[in-house]
């Protein structure tokens, strides 16, 4: 039986024991879970790119640790994913590297590890976030434990006058309480939105999910809206799901270049190398 194997079955059998920390709250257990595979067509096997001596994935799963909201799992399309997981002192389980979107194999990974649903909030967190800074999934989990939402994400101004226009950046649409730091998503876009004088968002593409809401978006079809804009989180909003907004300071960098990789690797870079 080769090491993959032995990973997968290892994996796949018992992600989390019994004496494994769900998070401080026990009634609002979370789990972070991060969707990889290595099929990329702009930047080929990008889990698995160095990063400083460390696979990428390894990275993120490393931020989310650090976060400290309960347990992490990977959804790993490959069994190579699981390998470098699993050899870094992480969970991982293996999915079908042919589902549709990281919001599948997210649920997919959940059918496996957790099938009686101890985890009521869900963390879908990219894979290509190295630099992410942890407090960020704990914002997401602090709102998930405190409001009545189906669904939290995150949103930083536009700084940049180029990304207003540039189809590659998802504006979210917002309407604003009392509350400056919190909105409500009214809508997501890649064209320049909303129109006239004012801030525009950008979207960073992390979800928290009531576990309930994420087997609901995983049940429907994909909608009208998502398949033109080719944005998931459309299907939640066209379904009546209403999802949250935090407001951070600033996007993370995300890795889907052979350019986004080395300012991520420089991010890790040592002081005096630099």
């Amino acid at each position: 039986m080769s090491r993959s194997t032995k990973a997968y079955i290892a994996a796949v059998a018992n992600p989390f024991p019994s004496t494994s920390n769900p998070g401080k709250d026990t009634n609002m257990r979370t789990l972070t879970v991060i969707p990889a595979r290595l099929a990329s067509t702009r930047l080929p096997n990008k889990p698995l790119a160095d990063i400083a001596g460390v696979p990428m994935i390894v990275r993120v799963w490393q931020q989310a640790t650090a976060a400290d909201c309960g347990d992490v799992l990977v959804a790993a399309g490959d069994a190579e994913i699981v390998d470098a997981i699993l050899t870094a002192g992480g969970e991982a389980v293996k999915t079908d590297p042919d589902l549709p979107s990281g919001s599948d194999r997210v649920h997919s990974a959940l059918e496996i590890a957790d099938p009686t649903h101890r985890y009521s909030t869900i963390i879908n967190l990219q894979g290509d976030l190295p630099t992410l800074d942890p407090k960020l999934i704990g914002r997401l989990s602090s709102h998930m434990r405190t409001q009545s939402t189906d669904i939290s994400t995150l949103a930083a101004p536009i700084q940049l006058e180029e990304e207003k226009s540039d189809p590659n950046v998802t504006k979210a649409v917002l309407t604003f309480g009392q509350d400056p730091r919190t909105a409500r998503a009214l809508y997501f876009t890649r064209a320049t939105a909303p129109w006239g004088d004012g801030p525009l968002y950008h979207h960073i593409g992390i979800y928290a999910y009531r576990r309930e809401a994420l087997d609901r978006f995983v049940a429907l079809p994909p909608s009208a809206l998502e398949k033109r804009e080719k944005l998931e989180q459309l299907r939640a909003l066209e379904d009546g799901m209403q999802i949250d907004v935090l407001i951070v300071n600033e996007a993370p960098v995300g890795v889907d270049t052979p350019a986004d990789l080395e300012r991520a690797r420089r991010e890790f870079q040592p002081e005096d190398q630099e």
